[in-house]
């Protein structure tokens, strides 16, 4: 087996080797309509499942929390399982389990059943969705998976700015249970062949490769791994609780600070601002190393949020928090791909990435309920500097990193 090592030759075998385009095209597609048809349609839809359901709206997004939950603890058996039968194979799987997950929801007969829907809805996105899209361009092509991330991370993070209109669109004439049945059939119909040609192609290359694939060797030597690993982990945690808080709560997070009516408008500035700082990223900061990108990526939030403490009610303030904030938050999905590459390497990705992804998943399922209650005991504000206290605890774990890193 050949190894590429460290930072420096990460980067230099990047610039050697080219991205595969046509599989980050295809990706960049399945990572629109996975978002898009298994996350980001939920929140439109979550007030017609309620009264469908005879629940209170809270309810609905208890039971998606405790479907997120569930699929963090589902997260390390998936990336074992990505490592030993192919990320293309798994994510194939996927895309059917996903359909028959949404046409599930849209079938269940009661409260019950739809939340045991919604939990094989949360299993199925791990295998579809960006870990699982990670671990393939590592597997396709190692050597250049840093690269293949961010370009991938740019495409897809238009998924929202996509399926939002098109979600709200479709339910002001199907009613909840007929988009999500629509939306199995792009699952089956569309994701399921590309993940199928993508798992095909995959296979054929390494049938007809001559040499060995050339791995990607991780900078931490094996006795650093344990400790770095936890680092990491603890990193990506408090990034990951930052993140889902504010933006689950961001609207009436702005509405509270006085912003009114222009909160929504000021919301809408955040998903522009994640793909600008992705695109910054592919053009001038492509072999960036990851630990830096990290630090960047924390530094932003973090200064997002504190912007936003300081300066409510002010509109321009605002907007300033959504496009700082946003900037970091594109960086941190890049992130969560690249830094585990450069620390632990390519052997092993999916179930390392499985393991990380868990305890992300967990947190996110945890922290928007723990803003909430942050919230309603201690104010907007004080939780606010509690959000940039995380944040900051993050970038003290990340300093820790590049410690551990330079001390090997």
């Amino acid at each position: 087996m050949t190894a590429v090592g460290n930072d420096g030759s990460l980067a230099k075998a990047e610039t050697a080797e080219r991205a595969p385009i046509a599989a980050v095209a295809a990706l960049g597609i399945t990572q629109i309509i996975g978002y898009g048809t298994l996350y980001y349609s939920f929140s439109i839809l979550a007030g017609d499942m309620a009264k469908d359901m005879g629940w209170p709206t809270e309810w609905i997004f208890g039971a998606l929390s405790a479907a997120l939950l569930a699929g963090g603890l589902t997260a390390p058996l998936l990336g074992g399982w990505i490592d030993r039968f192919g990320a293309g194979r798994i994510m194939t799987a996927g895309s059917a389990v996903a359909a028959a997950a949404l046409a599930a929801c849209a079938y269940a007969p009661n409260g019950p059943a739809f939340v045991g829907a919604l939990i094989a809805l949360e299993a199925a996105s791990n295998l579809v969705q960006y870990g699982a899209a990670f671990a393939l361009l590592v597997q396709i092509r190692p050597r250049a998976a840093q690269r293949s991330i961010t370009y991938l991370t740019l495409v897809a993070g238009f998924a929202s700015t996509v399926f939002w209109p098109i979600t709200s669109a479709m339910h002001a004439h199907l009613p909840w249970r007929d988009v999500y049945l629509v939306f199995a059939g792009l699952n089956l119909l569309v994701c399921l062949p590309l993940h199928a040609w993508l798992s095909q192609g995959l296979a054929r290359s390494r049938r007809a490769a001559i040499e060995p694939p050339r791995h990607v060797a991780g900078s931490l030597p094996a006795p650093a791994r344990p400790l770095g690993f936890a680092l990491m982990v603890v990193a990506f945690s408090l990034q990951n609780l930052v993140s889902a808080a504010v933006l689950v709560h961001m609207v009436p997070l702005l509405s509270g600070l006085g912003l009114g009516a222009a909160a929504a408008i000021v919301g809408t500035l955040f998903g522009p601002s994640q793909v600008l700082s992705r695109f910054i990223n592919m053009v001038y900061g492509i072999n960036l190393p990851p630990l830096r990108l990290a630090i960047i990526s924390a530094v932003l939030m973090t200064a997002g949020v504190a912007i936003l403490l300081g300066t409510a009610p002010s509109i321009a303030g605002a907007m300033a928090f959504a496009i700082v904030f946003g900037m970091g938050n594109g960086l941190f999905s890049i992130v969560t791909g690249a830094l585990p590459l450069m620390l632990f390497g390519s052997e092993g990705y999916g179930r390392l990435q499985g393991r990380a992804m868990s305890a992300r998943l967990i947190v996110s399922a945890v922290a928007p309920f723990a803003l909430a209650l942050a919230m309603a005991h201690i104010g907007i504000s004080w939780s606010l500097g509690l959000m940039a206290l995380v944040g900051c605890l993050a970038l003290l774990v990340l300093a820790a990193i590049a410690k551990v890193s330079s001390a090997t």
